[in-house]
This record gives C-alpha cells, sequence and structure tokens, in this order.
C-alpha cells in the first residue's frame, strides 16, 4: 500500500500539467505577498493622511503650491527679462525674503499666543490679493519692476507669520507624535511635487500665453486651501491672554533656541545653507540662458529637474517609520548641495545639468525636512512658534542677504564661479557640522529620557556620530 502510494505520487508530482499547475500557485503566492509588502510600504508612507485635517490640508495644499511654484518661476523670468540685471534679480529675491529676518521674531511670539489655525487662513487669503493684484498688472500690460518689488515685500511680510504658524500647526493635525516625522516628509513630499509640476508647467506657459496667466493660476488655487482650512474641525482652544512683553518673550526665545546646542548647530548649518546657497536659485534664469543657452522651457525643466529630485528625497524620509540616524543623514544631504552646486560651476551640457541640479535638489529636501523634524521633535510645545520662527529665519531670512550676494559676485566673477564659491562654503560648513555631532548625542540623551521619547528617536541623534559604513 505504501508502495502503491509511493507510486502515485511519483506519477503524479511529475506530471506535466500537476507541475505548471504548482508552479502558477506559487507564482500567484508570491505576486500576493509581493502585493502585500507593497501595499504596507504605501501604508506606511502615507500613514498621516489617515487624520481628517491632516489629509485636508495635503490635499487643499498640494494644489495651491503648484501655483506658487509657477508664480516663483514667472517671476524672476520676467525681472531677467524686463531689465537683463543679475542685480535687480538679487534686489528681488531680497525683497522678497528680507521681511522673514525682520518679522519672523515678532511672529513667532504671535502665534505662540494667537490660535496657529487662523493665522494660517488669513496668510492664504492675503497671499490670494496680493497674487490677484499682480496677475492684473500682468495682463494689464503696465507691470513694472518697483511693482514686482512692493509686491515681493508684500509677500516677503505674508511668509514670516504664514511659515511659523504652518511648521507649528502640523503637530495639531497629527493627533500621534509618533507620525510627526512622517507628516513633516509628507509635507515636503507635497511642497516638492508641485516644484517638480508647477515649474515645468510655468515654462510651457510663459512661452506660449505670458507670464500674467501664471500669475493668474497661482491666485486661483488659494481657493483650493482656503476651502480646505474652513472644511476642518478643530477642537475650540482658548488663546492665551499674556501680559508679557513681545520683547521678553522674544529673549526667552532666543535664549531657548540658541542656548540649546542640537537646535542651535540644527539652524546655524541650515542659515549658512541658506545663505550660500541662494546663488542656485537666484542665478538660475541666467544659467539656462548664458551658460547653457537656452530659454523658458530650458529654465523650467531645470527647476523641475530640482523638484524631481527633492520629491524623490521627500518620499524617502516618509517611508522611514522612525527619525532613526536623521542626524547623520543631514551632513550627507549638504554634501549632495554642496557637490551639485561646484559640479554646475564645469558644465555645459543640459541634460548634464538636469541631472546635476536632481541630485541637489534632493540635498536640498533631506536636509531641511531632517533639520524640520529633529527641532519640532525636542522642541517644547509653548516654545514651539518662536523655535520655528527661527526656523524660518535660517531658512528664508538668510536668503535675500545670499540673493544681493549672489547677485553681485555674478556680476563680478561670472555665473559659474559664483555656483562654485558657495558649494564650497556649503562644504565647509558640513565638515564643521559633521565634527560637532558626538557633542551633540551627549547632550541630546537625557532630554529624550525626560520627554520619554521612543528610544528609536533618541537613537537617531546618539548614533548620527557614528562613521556612516553604509554611506
Amino acid at each position: 500500500m505504501n508502495n502503491f502510494a509511493a507510486s502515485g505520487y511519483y506519477r503524479l508530482t511529475n506530471n506535466k500539467r500537476f507541475k505548471r499547475a504548482f508552479q502558477d500557485c506559487s507564482v500567484e503566492q508570491n505576486m500576493e505577498e509581493d502585493s502585500t509588502a507593497k501595499y504596507s510600504k504605501a501604508k506606511i508612507v502615507f500613514r498621516s493622511l489617515k487624520y481628517r485635517n491632516y489629509r485636508l490640508f495635503f490635499s487643499g495644499q498640494s494644489i495651491s503650491l503648484i501655483g506658487t511654484w509657477m508664480q516663483r518661476i514667472a517671476l524672476p523670468w520676467v525681472v531677467y527679462q524686463m531689465t537683463g540685471s543679475e542685480v535687480l534679480l538679487g534686489i528681488v529675491g531680497f525683497a522678497g525674503q528680507i521681511p522673514a529676518f525682520l518679522l519672523a521674531p515678532v511672529a513667532g511670539v504671535l502665534t505662540d499666543r494667537w490660535s496657529r489655525y487662523k493665522v494660517l487662513l488669513l496668510t492664504q487669503i492675503i497671499s490670494m490679493i496680493q497674487a490677484v493684484i499682480l496677475a492684473w498688472l500682468s495682463l494689464a500690460g503696465v507691470l513694472e519692476i518697483w511693482h514686482i518689488i512692493v509686491l515681493s515685500l508684500a509677500i516677503g511680510c505674508i511668509n514670516a507669520f504664514d511659515m511659523p504658524a504652518r511648521h507649528s500647526f502640523v503637530v495639531e493635525m497629527v493627533e500621534n507624535k509618533d507620525d510627526l516625522g512622517n507628516a513633516i516628509a509628507l509635507n515636503s513630499m507635497m511642497f516638492n511635487g508641485a516644484k517638480l509640476i508647477g515649474p515645468s508647467v510655468a515654462g510651457l506657459i510663459l512661452a506660449t500665453a505670458g507670464e500674467g496667466v501664471c500669475f493668474l493660476v497661482n491666485a486661483l488655487s488659494y481657493l483650493f486651501i482656503i476651502y480646505s482650512l474652513l472644511a476642518m474641525r478643530l477642537p475650540v482652544s482658548e488663546e492665551k491672554n499674556t501680559e508679557t512683553q513681545i520683547l521678553s518673550e522674544i529673549k526667552e526665545g532666543f535664549k531657548y533656541t540658541f542656548g540649546f546646542p542640537p537646535i542651535k548647530h540644527i539652524i546655524l548649518l541650515l542659515a549658512l545653507v541658506s545663505l550660500m546657497s541662494a546663488s542656485y536659485q537666484v542665478l538660475m534664469p541666467v544659467y539656462a540662458q548664458e551658460i547653457l543657452h537656452g530659454g523658458s522651457h530650458t529654465f523650467g525643466f531645470l527647476m523641475g529637474a530640482t523638484g524631481s529630485g527633492a520629491l524623490l528625497g521627500a518620499i524617502y524620509l516618509a517611508s522611514r517609520e522612525s527619525v532613526l540616524k536623521l542626524g547623520r543623514i543631514i551632513p550627507i544631504a549638504t554634501g549632495l548641495i554642496s557637490a551639485g552646486m561646484i559640479a554646475l560651476t564645469f558644465n555645459t551640457s543640459f541634460l548634464i545639468s538636469l541631472f546635476i541640479t536632481a541630485f541637489a535638489g534632493l540635498g536640498m529636501m533631506i536636509h531641511t525636512a531632517s533639520s524640520n523634524t529633529i527641532i519640532q521633535t525636542i522642541t517644547d510645545d509653548d516654545k514651539r512658534g518662536r523655535v520655528m520662527s527661527f526656523y524660518t529665519m535660517a531658512l528664508m531670512g538668510t536668503a535675500p542677504f545670499g540673493s544681493l550676494l549672489a547677485g553681485w559676485m555674478a556680476k563680478m566673477i561670472g555665473t559659474p564661479w559664483t555656483l562654485c564659491i558657495g558649494g564650497a562654503v556649503c562644504f565647509i560648513g558640513t565638515i564643521s557640522f559633521y565634527k560637532k555631532l558626538p557633542e551633540l548625542r551627549e547632550i541630546i540623551k537625557p532630554v529624550y529620557v525626560r520627554k520619554g521619547i521612543i528610544p528609536e528617536v533618541a537613537k537617531g541623534i546618539q548614533t548620527a556620530s557614528e562613521p556612516a559604513a553604509g554611506s
């Protein structure tokens, strides 16, 4: 009986139809396992969208940011076409960003006092009005350089309040702090997805319909984020009534931010990179036209490549289940920025430029998002607005000085060498930050113990100083 069964089993397993069926079942099982793994990965990447308010914010802001990037690309191109001046490019960049440096400390105090939701809603409405005025002047054919400078100052003032409120509001939309890093990464994914789409669309519209249409699309896009904010359900929160003077609260925020070395060194590196990489943003129209001998579409595709690299970086950060080793990632990211800027100095090929700018965009996104995540994780809630105001100063407040410096240097030594010097200085800052990592590891360990944050978060900074063998 046993021999008969064995004989039957042998004939069955050697039957061609049986083999084919067995193989098909194995393939289907493997495909099902792969599909489940991919689905699980997607759930990890987009896990913050399970929160209704954040889901509304993400959808509305995704559309609005496409319009914002269209205006950001169209504006410097128009200035350069109107004037042909690198210096005026720097002045317009300066006007749009200097308010963040001057007003951010006050904005941080008021963000800690007021409802961050109301501040964000108000800034979006005023931003839409600014875009409507810019579109009307352009479509009417009366736009002049002084209009652009004044309106750039206006949007800079708006952003000085918008950015601290926006960054701080993420904590209120995402209920579980374990998902905070993912939400910040998704914000970056959203921002850089728009940075990928907006410049490419803007380049096509500039070549066909003109800059006025770009400004009009931006104005209309604000309707989506305004609607999303109005549709949110938020708990009623009492606004803080404090008799403390604003100046005293600014001093307290400054002491807290720069008295704690991990926050201090992250913000100082962010400020240096923002200052010196401003030439990358400001001089791209000049690089596209004079070095690559292209037009508005060349400029749009270069900025689109930057956005595509940044989008990949955002997806990578969002797929991480914790903030483990983010401290070590920061100098790696800034190294990519430095290498990209230096490589552009010696390149005249359009295709290679797309490759280089994609890597530079990858580094920029990972640097800013990782810095944001670590700072927000270790900051006390009652000082979050003020800390994020100094983050805004570092990210946007130093950029206007970088814009002026880039415009002046480009006129004196040319665009390529201006980019090279900016990249070299960023690299020096990267090395300095890397040497500080052992000190940061020792300082931050008791802070995470006191705050009761998950162990993986602490290890992210603690292991930051270890040699990056796998990188």
